[in-house]
C-alpha cells in the first residue's frame, strides 16, 4: 500500500476558528485520512498552529500577556475544539518549535548559498506613535482593488489580493489606530522568486492537469502575472530569527522571517517534531526527503492559501536544491459563507467552531459540512439548511433506520440476531445495490470529491430504509416470522456495513452502530465488494443491544433559537 502525507493549511493561533476555517482544509484532510487509513494505507496526518507574525502579537497584547504564553494557551485551546471534532491528526504541532527554526534556518541558508536571498534596503511604513517599523499586518486601510476598509497591508480580506502597505489608502497603525505614519528605509532579505519563475512553471505544468481547476487555476494566474521577488524578513519581536551566523547585522537588528516563509516549513518541521518524540521508531526524513517515488503528498487548503502552496513553497523547496518532497495533489476549497456573506474570524461573523460544539455534538456538524462542503463554488450556511440536513439524511435516513431495526428486533426476537430463512431474491437484489454504492462512495473518495462521496454515503443509508420498507418485517412477521427474521438480520448486518464505511464522516455515531454487536473477532478495517453482496458479518445468534438515539431531530423551537443567537443574515 502506498505511503500518503497529507497536510492541511495551518490554522493561525490567534483565536478559535469558524466554520468555514474548518470545512476548508481540516475536516476533510480528516475524513480522507480516516478513509486511507481504512483501507490500509500508510498515513501521516500533519498539522500545527501557525504561531508568527502580526496576529500573534496583536492578540497577545489584545489579551495583555507575553506572546509565548498567549501562543501555548491558544495552541492548547485550539488543539481542545479540534479534539472536539475528532480530527485524527498524527501530530499537531506548533510552528514556534525548535524544529520549525532550526528547519527554517536551514533553508534559509541554503537559499542564499544558491544566491536566490539578497539583502535589500527598502522603505517601510514606520509609526512615531508606536515608535516602530510596522509590518504589513500591522498596518491597515482601504484596499485599492475593491475599497475594502478594512484591508490588511499583507493582503485585501475581501478581494484577497495581495498588498504591500503602501498600496493602502488612508493607512492606519493597527497597534495605535495613529494615521501619523511615515515612510523610511530598513533592510530586509528577499526571496528572489523571479530567478526561479521558470521551475516553478514547469513543476506546475507537470502537475496542474491533476490538479482541481480551482487550484491550478490560482497558480496559473500567479505564474502568468509573473513571480515577483518578496521581502521574507519583518520587524517583530516574535518569530524565527535570522541566523547570525549568516546574516549578522539584520539578525543584531532583531529581523525575524516572514510568517509566510516559516509557515509552510512547519509542515517538515511538524513531522520532525512527531518523529522525536519516538526517534528510534519515526523517521521524519523518510516523509520529506527524496520521498518522491515513495510518498504521494497531499495538501488541504482554502483558495487564499493556494498562491502560498502552489507557487510560493515550491519555489522555497527548489531554491534549496535539496531533494525535498514537493505537493502531488492540492485539494482547494472555495469559501463557505454565512447567509452570503463571509465568515470572518477578525469580524467575529458566523459561527465558531467552539459554538458548534456547544450547541451539537461533532458529527451533525462533521457530516453536513463535508456533504455541502464548498468544491465547485462558495457553498451558504443557513441554519434552514442546517436543520433540513440534520433531520432528513442523520435523524431520519440513518438514525431511524438503525433503531427502528434494532428496537424491533428486541421486541420480538430477544437480545441476540434472529436467524431466519436464507436470503432471497430481495436480499440478492440489495447486495447487488450495496456493493454498486459502495464502490461509487469508493470511487468519490479516492478521488477526493467529498461532496458525491457524501450522496453516495447517503444513497447506501437511502437503500436499507428502501429494503426495510419493501420488506415491511412489521407485517411480514404476522405471517411469515422467519422471513421477518432474515429481514432483520439482514438489515443488522447493514448497520454494521454502515459503521464501518460511515467511519471517516461520523466516526463516533459509527462506533456507537458498530459497538451495539457483540463480535470479539470484529477487526473489519473495510468492506470487500464480497461482503457487502453476502451481507453475513453479523451471524445469527450475536447479541446486541440498543443504542440511544443517534441524532435528535431539530425542532422549530432549535432553528429560532439558533438563529437568534447567531442572526439569520450576515451581519453588515
Amino acid at each position: 500500500m502506498a505511503r500518503h502525507l497529507i497536510t492541511s493549511a495551518l490554522p493561525y493561533i490567534n483565536g478559535i476558528k469558524h466554520l468555514g476555517n474548518m470545512v476548508g482544509s481540516m475536516l476533510p484532510a480528516d475524513v480522507y485520512s480516516r478513509y486511507l487509513r481504512q483501507r490500509g494505507h500508510d498515513v501521516l496526518y500533519i498539522c500545527a498552529t501557525d504561531e508568527h507574525g502580526t496576529p500573534a502579537e496583536l492578540a497577545a497584547k489584545e489579551q495583555g500577556l507575553p506572546v509565548d504564553e498567549f501562543c501555548a494557551q491558544a495552541h492548547d485551546a485550539q488543539k481542545a475544539v479540534y479534539d472536539g471534532f475528532a480530527l485524527a491528526f498524527d501530530y499537531f504541532g506548533r510552528s514556534s518549535s525548535p524544529e520549525n527554526r532550526d528547519i527554517t534556518q536551514h533553508f534559509a541558508r541554503k537559499l542564499n548559498e544558491n544566491g536566490f536571498i539578497e539583502e535589500r534596503a527598502i522603505r517601510q511604513v514606520y509609526s512615531p506613535t508606536d515608535g516602530r517599523f510596522l509590518p504589513d499586518r500591522y498596518v491597515e486601510g482601504t484596499c485599492p482593488h475593491c475599497g475594502y476598509d478594512r484591508a490588511r497591508g499583507d493582503q485585501c480580506e475581501n478581494c484577497t489580493r495581495v498588498l504591500d502597505p503602501t498600496d493602502l489608502i488612508n493607512p492606519r497603525s493597527a497597534i495605535s489606530g495613529s494615521t501619523d505614519l511615515e515612510v523610511r528605509e530598513t533592510k530586509h532579505l528577499f526571496l528572489l522568486q523571479s530567478k526561479l519563475q521558470h521551475e516553478v512553471e514547469a513543476w506546475v505544468s507537470r502537475h496542474e492537469a491533476d490538479w482541481p481547476q480551482l487550484a491550478s487555476s490560482i497558480a496559473r494566474k500567479w505564474l502568468n502575472e509573473g513571480l515577483h521577488d518578496r521581502a521574507i524578513t519583518r520587524d517583530l519581536d516574535w518569530g524565527v530569527p535570522v541566523p547570525a551566523d549568516t546574516w549578522p547585522e539584520l539578525a543584531a537588528e532583531g529581523k525575524v522571517f516572514y510568517v509566510w516563509f516559516d509557515a509552510p516549513i512547519e509542515y517538515i518541521g511538524a513531522t520532525k517534531e512527531w518523529a522525536d518524540q519516538d526517534p528510534e521508531n519515526r523517521d521524519w526524513k523518510s516523509w520529506w526527503y527524496e520521498a518522491d517515488d515513495t510518498v504521494r503528498y497531499t495538501e488541504f487548503m482554502a483558495k487564499d492559501n493556494v498562491p502560498f502552496h502552489t507557487v510560493m513553497f515550491p519555489a522555497t523547496e527548489l531554491g534549496v536544491r535539496e531533494p525535498w518532497k514537493k505537493v502531488d495533489y492540492v485539494k482547494a476549497f472555495n469559501w463557505l459563507t454565512y447567509y452570503g456573506g463571509k465568515f470572518s474570524t477578525s469580524q467575529k461573523r458566523g459561527v465558531f467552531t467552539d459554538q458548534a460544539l456547544d450547541i451539537l455534538p461533532a458529527d451533525y456538524w462533521r457530516y453536513f459540512l463535508i456533504a455541502n462542503a464548498p468544491e465547485s463554488d462558495d457553498s451558504s450556511f443557513t441554519w434552514e439548511h442546517f436543520t433540513a440536513t440534520v433531520n432528513k439524511d442523520l435523524a431520519d435516513t440513518l438514525g431511524n433506520f438503525v433503531n427502528r431495526v434494532l428496537s424491533f428486533s428486541r421486541k420480538r426476537f430477544g437480545d441476540d440476531v434472529p436467524a431466519g430463512g436464507e436470503p432471497g431474491e430481495a436480499e440478492t437484489k440489495l447486495g447487488e445495490e450495496i456493493a454498486t454504492l459502495l464502490a461509487d462512495y469508493e470511487s468519490h473518495m479516492e478521488s477526493l470529491q467529498f461532496r458525491k462521496a457524501a450522496a453516495a454515503l447517503r444513497a447506501l443509508w437511502s437503500a436499507g430504509n428502501s429494503y426495510l420498507e419493501e420488506k415491511a418485517p412489521w407485517l411480514e412477521i404476522k405471517t411469515d416470522k422467519d422471513g421477518a427474521a432474515l429481514t432483520l438480520r439482514t438489515a443488522m448486518n447493514l448497520i454494521h456495513l454502515y459503521s464501518v464505511v460511515s467511519e471517516p464522516f461520523i466516526p463516533s455515531t459509527a462506533a456507537k452502530m458498530r459497538t451495539a454487536f457483540s463480535l470479539p473477532d470484529d477487526t473489519a478495517t473495510w468492506i470487500s465488494e464480497t461482503e457487502a453482496r453476502s451481507l453475513t458479518a453479523v451471524p445469527a445468534g450475536t447479541p446486541f443491544t440498543v443504542p440511544p438515539v443517534l441524532f435528535a431531530k431539530l425542532t422549530d423551537e432549535d432553528l429560532e433559537s439558533y438563529k437568534e443567537r447567531f442572526g439569520g443574515e450576515p451581519a453588515e
